[in-house]
């Protein structure tokens, strides 16, 4: 079930689409039958461009992971590596094609295809080993923007932030400007330009340098984007470590989405049948993805997930009733169309069974002792509430030796919202961390240091209550069920990202100049000149299209907030979203961790 990718005016499946035909082109170059050997990293995001049927249209009889060794038996023509530039990865490139069987005919020829980008780095790699000239073709595919849904891309870049913030390498900066270049060649140029913080400069220079340097990528399409604004995910470090409170948020904090599935314990969704007393559980994790497609979980995703129960059982009582027309279709002709909305009731009512389920496991969670009193520190720190000295929950937690990344979540926070620690009170948390869970772990400790996650407080003054009241980021009337504002998403804390976005659109980025200067990186805006004949003359009443790129990584309870936002009344504008990757506290913090081997 393909997502239907068009929110309002603006249509993402002709993106989809040049990724299909870019692949067909190049499968067509290997002539004869393939058989693909596969980065395990790629196949969750090329699942979202590609189905199998295409690749078999192509010939592809086999796929195979990616591991050292030999390649499994394959009857074909064609052997194709889809990877990523990681040297790592060419490191068993070469090992399979070393240990290939030259003696056996036919010979099999090696093709091999770097996603999002060709590697010099690598290419030598390989021709140090000696096996660079076994590649007949080598090619690049350039797979920057995925789309996930409707309204929603990402370049699945797991490393994007780390690389950004530690390594100052600025690789994915180049792929999302070339990736924003493929989105202007297909929807025309984007007139105006915001950004704050330095990995947006950066990312507006190099499409600014590209667009001069090809001007032939000027194209005469109408622009579908009136604005792109470009967000460092540095410049808001608050918002991904707190927990989210939607109920997609929810569902990726618990269980972990990725690539629009997320796996479920299997014993809430088995079959319930009379007398059995439940003998044989399935012991297979459940696999269900997820999209706006599915028409409930459209409606529910965004909902903060005490807003959930009502709207299921409301729904159970819409079903149960249409289920029950059948036993007043008394014509022929009613009963005929009885049948045929048979099958839109059962996919109905079997998506309804599996919100139920999820809903019922996610509340076991929220509704225990443990859960309760995280949050309570949360939204004490995020509103402003003895952010300055040790906290007694997070030395219970330490002492009783919960998982780290809480730990270091709950620190990291209130490090954010008090513009760091007193020295004291750091030192205070770095040694009981250490001594309890490790002192391997200060690296972990000093990459958050590098990250401004856990730092210092320097110059003595904590800026974060003025950067709170100014830009309204706690709402202490927050309405969970009909929310008048984004705080809904984090049940009072409004995501400062989003704010930022809102405060673009009306009244503009002048209102809250000091604020802006206080948070990270500098902040500006660009406007691209557009052919003439492209300028818009906006109809009364149509809404302005901006696009959000986060760079650095944004999460579900983010998105939520702005699809609350296109969804206002007087809102004015639509959002599209785009990031280098989709991520939540955990899977963020997990990124910056550093493993440290024992030696053997």
């Amino acid at each position: 079930m393909a997502a239907h990718l068009s929110s309002g005016r603006v249509n993402l499946t002709a993106l989809r689409e040049a990724g299909r035909r870019e692949l067909r082109e190049f499968l067509d170059k290997c002539a004869g039958s393939k058989a693909i050997v596969w980065d395990e990293y790629l196949t969750g995001p090329f699942g979202l461009i590609a189905q199998y049927s295409l690749l078999k249209e192509h010939e592809v009889e086999k796929m195979f992971t990616l591991k050292p060794g030999r390649l499994p038996p394959a009857d074909v023509k064609n052997i194709i590596f889809f990877v990523r530039p990681k040297l790592e990865l060419m490191d068993i490139i070469t090992d399979n094609v070393l240990r290939e069987d030259r003696g056996r005919s036919p010979q099999r020829d090696f093709h091999i295809l770097f996603v999002p980008r060709r590697s010099l780095l690598c290419e030598q790699w390989l021709k140090e080993q000696g096996v660079l000239g076994s590649f007949i073709h080598r090619e690049q595919y350039s797979l920057d923007l995925i789309p996930f849904d409707g309204d929603l891309l990402s370049m699945e870049s797991e490393s994007a932030f780390k690389e950004c913030y530690l390594e100052s390498d600025q690789t994915s900066l180049y792929h999302a400007a070339k990736g924003l270049m493929t989105l202007q060649a297909l929807y025309g140029t984007i007139p105006q330009i915001f950004g704050k913080g330095d990995c947006a400069r950066h990312v507006a220079n190099m499409m600014i340098r590209m667009k001069r340097e090809f001007p032939g990528s000027q194209n005469s399409i109408f622009p579908v984007f009136d604005t792109l604004l470009l967000l460092d995910r540095n410049v808001d470090l608050l918002t991904p470590l707190a927990t989210q409170l939607t109920y997609e948020g929810l569902i990726d904090e618990i269980y972990g989405i990725q690539n629009t599935y997320v796996k479920l314990p299997p014993e809430k969704f088995a079959p319930k049948k009379q007398g059995e007393g439940g003998k044989d559980l399935p012991t297979e994790p459940k696999k269900l993805q997820l999209n706006s497609a599915e028409e409930l979980y459209a409606e529910i995703r965004d909902k903060n997930f005490n807003a959930v129960g009502s709207v299921l059982s409301k729904k159970a009582k819409i079903i149960s009733a249409a289920f029950e027309e059948r036993h007043h279709a008394k014509t022929v002709g009613e009963i005929k169309q009885f049948v045929s909305q048979l099958p839109h009731m059962q996919a109905a009512r079997s998506s309804l069974a599996n919100h139920t389920s999820i809903a019922e496991l996610i509340k076991d969670i929220t509704t225990s002792e443990d859960f309760f009193d995280n949050l309570t520190v949360e939204q004490e720190f995020m509103s402003g509430i003895d952010t300055d000295k040790v906290n007694n929950y997070i030395e219970d937690c330490i002492a009783q030796k919960h998982p780290l990344i809480k730990i270091l979540r709950l620190v990291c926070l209130q490090s954010v919202c008090n513009s760091g620690l007193k020295q004291k009170v750091l030192d205070h948390y770095k040694r009981e961390i250490l001594q309890t869970y490790g002192y391997e772990h200060i690296l972990t400790l000093n990459n958050l240091e590098k990250a401004g996650l856990l730092k210092p407080q320097t110059g003595g003054r904590n800026n974060y209550p003025t950067i709170r009241k100014t830009l309204r980021l706690w709402m202490d009337d927050v309405n969970e069920q009909n929310p008048n504002d984004i705080s809904y998403v984090y049940s009072g804390y409004a995501p400062l990202s989003v704010r930022l976005a809102q405060l673009l659109a009306r009244p503009g980025w002048r209102s809250i100049e000091e604020v802006l200067k206080m948070l990270p990186g500098p902040h500006f805006e660009e406007r691209q000149q557009l052919p003439t004949g492209l300028q818009k003359k906006r109809q009364h009443g149509e809404n302005r299209v901006t696009l959000v790129f986060f760079l650095g990584g944004v999460t579900y309870a983010e998105i939520a907030a702005l699809r609350f936002l296109s969804q206002m009344e007087d809102g004015g504008t639509e959002y599209i979203i785009a990031t280098t990757k989709l991520i939540n506290g955990t899977t963020w913090i997990k990124s910056l961790m550093e493993k440290l081997e024992p030696a053997p």
